[in-house]
């Protein structure tokens, strides 16, 4: 658990950074790694504070929603304190346990700024992620995460737990409800100057693979680590992981160059993450074959949506949060309440009638079922909240930075520093 949560560190600084920051144009690379980085540690410092507290504690008769402040700045907990983990009476120290969770809610909200990358100014992005991490991401963890353990079942449990939902690594919680926010994001705060007309490819995609890299190797951590546990599903977690990734890859490849004549790294960088997305909240639930069909189906709907969808509405998502992340995580989500049946070589989680696929779809349907109003509540939840933090955030200190700062590139009129120089 230790080396899981520094695996997940290790997705956001440097992996997250130099995947956006290669995708953007040079003049505002800086300015990325920057707000990954800034947006990643403000999240700690909130996360040790109260945020642990509200995700993963008991919220009274809000309980379906959020927790309480009985382990606000960690009262409490201690060297010797400990946590269940899925296995009744195995425990681990809470530390870890709070370390690994404090990871996700760091990369989280630093997902988001893909979105509108090149055109927010630095005190809107960080001020909107602290705001965002406190009243969505906290939250949604809590309805998704939150049910007391095994041997002191919560209830109520969190809401979208209590529908039966199932979200092994963060699906839900990470992705739709990242990618639905940087969409409204991308919607509110607007299209780059001169997008559509000026020349906006990515400035170096040697970087955005090295970037891809670490969050490929990272989201081990990622997946693997949500476990809790050193055995075999932490196993599963982890070749599905492999799998489902190398599928989405491949799919993305072949999609691309039927559609286009040509087969491009980004493609093959964007299947990848495709494929960790669609895998995150099955990791622990599917089984291996189930998990390359994931990786398959991904990539051309997310490739639909970021070739075609993007340019019929003309949203300008920089880095296709919501394209990659957030349509892959609806893909994920739902798809593992298919393929965490036995029958496909799932490790089962309703009550199946039989092992018959044919004859026990009723136990598949309930559980996609379950996953679709999960999904639901996410996208509202982040939808709705996001648009409300946008517009507080827009007032106070405002969204984006002026027309000759944009043009000039955000390395220089927001940092006074520069990572090219001609």
């Amino acid at each position: 658990m230790l080396i899981s949560s520094v695996l997940v560190l290790l997705m956001i600084v440097p992996g997250l950074g130099l995947f956006y920051g290669g995708l953007v144009r040079a003049k505002n690379m800086l300015s990325v790694l920057m707000q990954v980085m800034m947006i990643a540690a403000i999240a700690i410092i909130v996360w040790v504070a109260f945020g642990y507290s509200l995700a993963f504690t008991a919220g009274g008769s809000l309980n379906s929603f959020i927790g309480g402040f009985s382990k606000a700045f960690l009262a409490g907990v201690d060297p010797s304190t400990t946590v269940e983990t899925f296995s009744k009476g195995v425990v681990i120290p809470e530390l870890t346990f709070i370390c690994f969770q404090m990871t996700f809610a760091a990369i989280t909200p630093a997902l988001i700024i893909g979105a509108f990358a090149e055109r927010i100014k630095f005190s809107a992005a960080l001020l909107f992620s602290t705001l965002w991490l406190i009243v969505v991401y906290l939250p949604v963890a809590h309805m998704v995460w939150f049910w007391g353990g095994p041997s002191a079942y919560a209830d109520p449990a969190g809401l979208i737990f209590s529908f039966g939902a199932i979200d092994f690594a963060g699906g839900t919680v990470v992705h739709i409800n990242a990618g639905v926010a940087g969409l409204v994001g991308a919607l509110m705060v607007g299209k780059r100057v001169g997008y559509g007309r000026d020349m906006m490819a990515p400035h170096s995609l040697t970087l955005t693979l090295v970037g891809a890299g670490l969050l490929w190797v990272g989201w081990f951590g990622f997946n693997a680590g949500s476990n809790l546990e050193s055995n075999g599903y932490a196993a599963l977690a982890m070749i599905n992981t492999f799998v489902a990734t190398a599928a989405a890859v491949v799919s993305w490849t072949i999609v691309e160059a039927l559609a286009r004549g040509k087969a491009s790294l980004l493609g093959a960088v964007s299947g990848a993450v495709a494929g960790l997305v669609v895998i995150t909240p099955a990791a622990g639930f599917a089984g291996p074959m189930g998990a390359i069909v994931m990786g398959l189906v991904v990539s051309p709907v997310c490739y639909f949506f970021v070739s075609t969808v993007k340019n019929k509405f003309g949203y300008d998502d920089t880095a296709d949060v919501f394209g990659v992340h957030g349509v892959g995580g609806i893909i994920g989500a739902l798809l593992t309440g298919v393929f965490v049946n036995p029958a496909l070589g799932g490790a089962g989680i309703v009550d199946y009638s039989t092992a018959d696929f044919a004859a026990g779809y009723a136990g598949t349907a309930a559980q996609v079922l379950s996953q679709a109003k999960g999904v639901l509540v996410t996208v509202l939840w982040s939808g709705i909240g996001s648009a409300i933090l946008y517009k507080i955030v827009d007032l106070v200190v405002g969204l984006r930075v002026s027309t000759e700062s944009e043009r000039e590139g955000l390395d220089l009129s927001s940092h006074g520093e520069a990572a090219y120089h001609s």
